[in-house]
């Protein structure tokens, strides 16, 4: 649901009057309720660098107050910079004034982030669960357009209203990125842009990029002609498809990045140099990123491009990466290499020494993969010797928390032989290894052995 920070001036409606009445209201200079023009028409804007504001605020969210809503209640908090139509650059004055008598210069850059935070904490306090355990305390998502130092406490951000051309999708890249190091994890830009109509080709590209960004998803102006992908027609819908579904089978990966990003501060995606830092020639690399440490993504942003220039860091070191497409094992040198990229796929690399798990049933949702198997991607370095994690836990809950609540599984392979073993938490899943892909493999094994037993 969509939820925005100005309020309707209509005393009929009961946000607007008990609000009115506690005095919740932004002032402006002459000290009377502030009102500016918006979505509803003319409307007044909560303070929410006030702390009972937001207590407030978090209490409509309740499933007492909230009537219509379900447990699955999710949020997103828009025009929350915050946007008023007939205001000075589309905000309100710099005089505005906050409960404590501050001005709005001095708070404008934290609004969103409050109004972000306020929402978060009302939807904990709801409970509720997607899976019908009555008042559980859920992990909320709310994705707000505002944000700040501290946001990323609070749930996803985006990069607002782009435009559905090449230069915005080749932007948006070094834009996620200069966000995730400072400490943004959870970001993503509209995929075919917000503004203006996509070509088939420019969505499908952007979808491919999309897929191997944190937040992803597709979002589009009122005037905007529709996109979904069965829109496009073959063989567009299949391409586009393709994307999607590379997304859903690395959740796994992604999940297990957020975990260390939670931990530890590391952006799930990164500029090159985060794993390289050695190799000055990556420095300046803004058009590949990582997403983790072993994956390298060289996403095509030009119109007609079937092909990259591609720089594969490692040289020195003797690194070896391989294509997550064709599987074939690919040594970097001192300069980029030419790699194909049909309009079907962009490329991608898998880090030699990586374990990478992925769930390669495609179901109608995430919830409904929850418990299905693994298959793990085993990228051998130079050395024939490769390691990865898995992070699990409940998916909903702050369970996670207490040691019964979440488990790190660490794979590691070595002299042709794969070994797991728990190095944090006990948290019992039902999830199977269904299949080992090891990689860079030169002949047929003469035989393949699951502890003591040969398999055939």
């Amino acid at each position: 649901a969509i939820v925005d920070p100005h309020i309707k001036k209509d005393d009929s409606y009961y946000i607007y009057r008990e609000a009115k009445e506690r005095n919740y209201f932004i002032k402006d200079s002459s000290g009377n309720t502030f009102e500016g023009w918006c979505w509803p028409g003319k409307s007044s804007y909560l303070d929410f660098t006030s702390e009972s504001v937001r207590q407030w605020w978090g209490d409509q969210f309740s499933l007492k107050n909230y009537q219509g809503s379900t447990d699955s209640l999710y949020i997103w908090n828009d025009m929350n910079e915050p946007s008023v139509f007939d205001g000075p650059e589309v905000t309100m004055k710099k005089d505005c004034r906050s409960i404590e008598n501050i001005e709005h210069r001095e708070w404008h850059n934290l609004y969103g982030m409050y109004m972000q935070r306020a929402t978060f904490e009302g939807l904990e306090r709801r409970g509720g669960s997607s899976s019908g355990q009555g008042n559980a305390i859920l992990r909320p998502f709310v994705l707000s357009r505002s944000f700040a130092p501290g946001s990323q406490r609070w749930g996803a951000i985006w990069t607002g209203d782009n435009e559905a051309n090449w230069e915005h999708l080749k932007i948006s890249v070094p834009m996620l990125l200069s966000m995730s190091v400072s400490g943004l994890s959870f970001v993503g830009a509209d995929v075919g842009g917000f503004f203006g109509n996509p070509s088939p080709e420019l969505f499908t590209r952007w979808m491919q990029v999309g897929a191997y960004q944190p937040f992803f998803r597709s979002h589009a102006h009122l005037d905007s002609k529709r996109r979904e992908p069965w829109v496009f027609g073959e063989p567009w819908t299949s391409r586009i498809r393709k994307a999607i579904e590379s997304r859903y089978r690395l959740l796994p990966y992604w999940y297990t990045l957020f975990w260390f990003a939670h931990n530890t501060g590391a952006p799930p995606m990164r500029p090159i140099w985060y794993d390289f830092s050695k190799d000055e020639a990556v420095f300046s690399i803004e058009n590949q990123f990582m997403v983790g440490r072993d994956l390298l993504v060289a996403p095509v942003t030009d119109q007609n491009k079937f092909s990259m220039e591609v720089y594969l860091p490692g040289y020195v070191d003797g690194e070896v990466w391989y294509n997550s497409e064709t599987l074939e094992m690919i040594r970097p040198s001192l300069s980029p290499i030419t790699v194909a990229a049909p309009i079907e796929s962009i490329p991608v690399f898998q880090r030699g020494g990586s374990v990478i798990a992925k769930q390669m049933r495609l179901r109608r949702s995430t919830w409904a993969m929850k418990n299905d198997p693994f298959t793990l991607f085993v990228a051998p370095d130079k050395n024939g010797s490769a390691e990865g994690s898995l992070y699990l836990d409940d998916g909903e809950s702050y369970e996670f928390r207490e040691e019964s609540g979440h488990v790190l599984v660490r794979y590691r392979y070595q002299n042709f032989s794969l070994s797991s073993e728990l190095v944090g938490g006990s948290y019992e899943f039902p999830n199977l290894i269904e299949r080992v892909v090891v990689l860079g493999v030169q002949r047929t094994p003469s035989k393949v052995v699951l502890g003591n037993a040969e398999l055939e």
